[in-house]
């Protein structure tokens, strides 16, 4: 008899305001699945992210199907696994955990979720020369997403120039010497004049971290410019660059896509993209309000 019922998670710091469980729940509920998506954060707990290990035992004893993993646990998870996916190996860091036969097998689905995301909002522009803003957990996976679309180079940009360091070395191990290399903000006036595109990966734009990530006279038309942050949908940057007559691509869709391919990892259920990005628009809209209110 198929399994129709799931137990599954996410771990992780200040993930109150998650959607993650609506997303997975209301897609199972138009499968006739039954879904119960917990969330486990650490700070509630009490916990530190090094208590990630004890956190991924218990939830298999526990007859949980998966677990999602964020921030700050997503490179820690690692040792406690049994199995890393070739996407997860590559990127040194897992958002998604699947338990198979008492093991479990770690993936990443932020970087196959950007990269569907992005495939379907900015189809045509131009990847020769791409600027990423942030080398953290987000960063890395949207910059070997972009790569793997075929950006000719990347100039990851991060307020901490070792990190952004790191990144790049790594991209350019991964996938070719000269197809990445690091900046520090100040260089980002020269960069983005002569960039295709931005990539914005860090939490400036979020409700609780308003504002641009960097001034708006940077901006020119010629540029496109891809944001993570999907808390509100339509972020300052989005906002300004539109005006611009920027093309734009709202963090929305890497949310659904990577929710997408952990439905699936969990379930071994195809799910319904269109249907999840709808409901990402409602409940980020609807979450939106109450923070204005």
């Amino acid at each position: 008899m198929p399994q129709n019922s799931y137990l599954v998670g996410l771990i992780g710091s200040g993930i109150g305001p998650s959607l993650s469980p609506a997303l997975h729940e209301r897609e199972a509920d138009r499968q006739g699945l039954r879904c119960l998506y917990r969330l486990i954060d650490i700070d509630t707990l009490g916990v530190g992210p090094e208590a990630v290990g004890d956190l991924v035992s218990a939830a298999r004893d526990l007859g949980f199907n998966g677990l999602n993993i964020t921030h700050p646990c997503k490179q820690l998870v690692i040792g406690h696994l049994d199995e890393l996916s070739v996407g997860a190996e590559a990127l040194g860091a897992v958002n998604t955990v699947v338990f198979e036969g008492g093991r479990a097998i770690g993936h990443n689905t932020d970087v196959t979720g950007f990269a569907a995301s992005f495939a379907r909002g900015l189809p045509d522009v131009s990847l020769e020369r791409v600027v990423q803003l942030g080398a953290g957990g987000a960063g890395a996976a949207v910059a070997h997403a972009v790569l793997t679309l075929g950006a000719g180079h990347i100039t990851v940009v991060d307020a901490m120039p070792e990190r952004a360091a790191d990144l790049a070395a790594a991209l350019n191990r991964h996938f070719g010497e000269g197809r990445a290399d690091a900046a520090t903000p100040d260089a980002l006036g020269s960069l983005l004049a002569h960039a295709d595109g931005i990539v914005h990966a860090t939490p400036t734009g979020m409700a609780a971290h308003p504002g641009l990530p960097f001034p708006a006279e940077l901006l020119h038309p010629g540029l496109w410019v891809a944001e993570v942050v999907y808390r509100p949908l339509e972020t300052e940057l989005l906002r300004t660059a539109r005006a611009l007559g920027c093309a734009t691509l709202d963090g929305g869709g890497m949310a659904v896509f990577q929710a997408a391919d952990a439905f699936r990892l969990f379930t071994g259920r195809e799910p319904d993209s269109a249907r999840m990005l709808a409901d990402i628009a409602e409940l980020a809209g609807a979450s939106a309000a109450v923070v204005r209110g």
